[in-house]
């Protein structure tokens, strides 16, 4: 039932994460219980497990696997007359931030950008990611319409997504996420010169034909050849925040 209510009202990327982490995670413990039997020492007992786990799962992966439970037990409560939520009374696990934020100074990435120049796409996207701060789906969403070249900007209206084999695009993340940033020059002219090679392009397809498997592929292969520490593709979102609070931006300006 609460599978059913989330399918109608959740982005189908939204809605895949937590079925897989239900299913993984939360199903094989509590499967066979009827839900008004399970009490806060249960739930104490799950966690337990989870937190001792051979797989040694991140504070913050703990963090959001509890709320997915939580999240049932709510809906129950409201929908259903369940008296309480145990997840609530139990306490949660885990962290919802990280102990520290991974970012690239900018003698990093240009190191990295090196490595990864042989091949236009990746130069393209990767300086993309870096200086603009945008988020990975919605840079992937990105087509040449979007680029306005004489103001130097880029407008970020959505998010792309691939599902079950299916390329999906989607509304942004959030509605604040609507927004058209300012592009370096450099920067520009690299995205108008990687669209210029571009075969049988119609300005309103999506304009860097790859995904987000593509992209982890390309970090991993920058990060071994230039000898830089490993970071996540989204840590280059962070690594433009960092960037900006270096050159003197206030956190609500960035924000």
């Amino acid at each position: 039932l609460y599978m059913e209510d989330c399918k109608a009202r959740l982005k189908p990327t939204t809605y895949a994460g937590k079925e897989f982490l239900i299913n993984s995670h939360v199903l094989p413990f509590f499967g066979g219980m009827p839900i008004n039997k399970i009490t806060a020492t249960t739930i104490r007992k799950w966690q337990t497990e989870l937190i001792s786990s051979p797989n040694n799962y991140s504070d913050t992966y703990l963090k959001t696997i509890h709320n997915q439970v939580s999240a049932i037990f709510n809906f129950a409560c409201k929908y259903y007359k369940l008296p309480e939520n145990p997840a609530r009374l139990c306490g949660s696990m885990g962290k919802k931030h990280a102990d520290s934020m991974q970012f690239w100074t900018i003698d990093e990435f240009k190191r990295f950008a090196v490595e990864i120049s042989n091949k236009v796409v990746s130069e393209t996207v990767f300086n993309l990611l870096f200086w603009s701060g945008m988020r990975s789906g919605e840079m992937l969403a990105l087509n040449l319409n979007d680029f306005d070249f004489e103001a130097k900007t880029v407008s970020i209206n959505k998010n792309y997504a691939r599902l079950n084999n299916e390329d999906l695009i989607l509304e942004p993340k959030t509605p604040k996420s609507k927004r058209i940033v300012a592009l370096p020059p450099f920067l520009c002219d690299m995205v108008k010169a990687y669209s210029e090679k571009l075969v049988d392009y119609e300005p309103t397809e999506r304009l860097f034909n790859v995904t987000k498997h593509y992209l982890k592929h390309e970090m991993d292969r920058g990060c071994k050849r230039s000898g830089v520490k490993t970071i996540r593709v989204h840590d280059l979102r962070h690594s433009h925040a960092s960037l900006l609070i270096e050159m003197g931006f206030s956190p609500l300006l960035i924000s």
